[in-house]
């Protein structure tokens, strides 16, 4: 017979995990859901939805190809390419199991939701980047998936939501927030740069020995990593319990959306929906924020959003696609090296442009769907918080863990790309500093992406205190 002691310690460990499930409830419960949640599909019905979600899902079949010729050993290059395509469908899966796990939560908690679980591709590859001790492409691919956020997803966001709305309007307040936060993870990436080039020789006197240097710029990278975690998870505590209200499409800052005249309208063939009978007309071209968007209500019935799966085929779901990331990223990250052997694409290239493209697809097709119907909140919160994920969370987090396995990963990136997300940053400051998204401002991002796409394509990465070479 159990003792009366050992009873009182079950009795104290079922209390706690209960107030702790009843606390998570709470938080999901005190964000706010736009229309309320139909009535979820049974299994067979969420089966059959995971198969109708997108054409992609015909690229599943590169993932048995890829595994296939991973294991025979064939060309790098093949089970490089095959490794892409196949992530390509399985970041859209685990974009459409995110999406309709979070018809469950207010935009708020939906945005941290997306950005999240659409972190685990880039997550994932990283990890297994850095115990392969490909650790170029680690800090490549990181960089890589912050300017890919900022700049790609961003871009087509405020490109696509301008073809249906001459401006779209978003909480100024949050967005400063964010852009210091931003500010804050590039200034802690160019911290060890700086104390790299201040230690340089000068007049042939070398300050400190290149162990001594490369001993120090590793604690720095430890310290500052611990703070990121620290200011990511005071983030956390503000964006979901202090100030969740700044982060509501109702609060006072928010700047309302505005429409394109009719004439406009019609020259340029944009699909709109006539306001719904019971709403009155905009005034001035400005919606009303009292009244739902017609285009907004297609497929609805009676204002209820209805979840494509029920709640257990889309926890099964998301579980399944992270485990085939896993794998097939292992194959990808091990052709690398094939692929880049040839001296015809550099991995610097690899890290950061392609493998962002591949992990992004998620964000990617998720912030621009709810930019068209403009959901413009969530969009931020996806492809702005993403990059904020990466920069607070992924990166310390990847540092640290490197540091318990005993990788010398740090956060002296190369030089050029640190100036570039510098830059990067700075642009996309301006651009959303006036709580106000048109099509050009859209424009202008993607195409400074090209722009980096084209440098980086005959830029070799470098490693600047010789740290990364010594990875075993």
């Amino acid at each position: 017979m159990p003792s009366t002691e050992a009873k009182s310690d079950v009795h104290t460990q079922w209390w706690r995990w209960r107030n702790i499930i009843a606390l998570l409830r709470d938080v999901c419960l005190s964000h706010k859901r736009d229309k309320p949640l139909g009535k979820s599909p049974s299994v067979r019905a969420s089966i059959i939805a995971i198969f109708k979600t997108s054409w992609l899902n015909v690229l599943l079949i590169f993932i048995p190809l890829s595994w296939i010729f991973h294991y025979v050993k064939l060309s790098n290059t093949l089970v490089f390419v095959f490794s892409f395509l196949a992530i390509v469908p399985l970041a859209k899966l685990l974009a459409f199991a995110t999406d309709d796990m979070s018809l469950r939560f207010g935009q708020t908690l939906a945005g941290l939701l997306n950005a999240t679980l659409g972190n685990a591709v880039e997550l994932i590859v990283a990890i297994i980047a850095l115990v392969k001790c490909e650790l170029t492409v680690v800090q490549s691919s990181l960089i890589g998936s912050i300017l890919s956020n900022l700049l790609l997803v961003l871009g087509m966001c405020f490109f696509v939501g301008g073809t249906r709305f001459s401006e779209q309007g978003f909480g100024i307040s949050a967005v400063q927030l964010n852009s210091s936060l931003l500010t804050l993870s590039v200034i802690a990436v160019l911290l060890p740069a700086a104390f790299h080039n201040a230690v340089e020789p000068t007049n042939g006197v070398d300050p400190l020995t290149n162990q001594q240097e490369g001993r120090d710029i590793l604690s720095i990278s430890h310290g500052v990593a611990v703070i990121l975690l620290f200011i990511y998870l005071c983030y956390l505590v503000f964006q979901l319990f202090s100030h969740k209200n700044i982060y509501d499409d109702q609060h006072s800052d928010v700047q309302q959306s505005v429409r394109y005249p009719p004439k406009i309208v019609k020259r340029l063939h944009i699909n709109e929906l006539p306001p719904a009978s019971s709403s009155p007309p905009p005034v001035d071209g400005v919606m009303n924020p009292a009244q739902p968007d017609a285009s907004l209500e297609a497929g609805l019935e009676e204002g209820v959003e209805r979840p494509q799966m029920c709640l257990q085929t889309t926890i099964v779901l998301l579980a399944v696609v992270t485990v085939l990331v896993a794998i097939t990223a292992e194959f990808l990250v091990d052709s690398i090296d094939g692929l880049t052997s040839s001296g015809h694409i550099s991995k610097g290239f690899v890290g950061l442009i392609l493998l962002p493209i591949v992990g992004n697809a998620a964000e990617h097709v998720t912030a621009v769907t709810v930019s068209y119907k403009n959901k413009i909140t969530l969009s931020l919160g996806v492809a702005v918080g993403s990059s904020i994920q990466i920069a607070l969370f992924v990166i310390p987090f990847i540092v640290t863990l490197g540091w318990i396995l005993g990788k010398p990963l740090t956060l002296l990136f190369d030089p050029f790309e640190s100036i570039v997300l510098f830059l990067s940053v700075l642009t996309v400051n301006y651009v959303v500093q006036d709580g106000k998204s048109n099509w050009l401002e859209g424009m202008i991002l993607m195409c400074l992406y090209a722009i980096i796409a084209v440098t980086f394509w005959y830029y070799p990465v470098s490693d600047p205190a010789g740290l990364l070479a010594t990875c075993q």
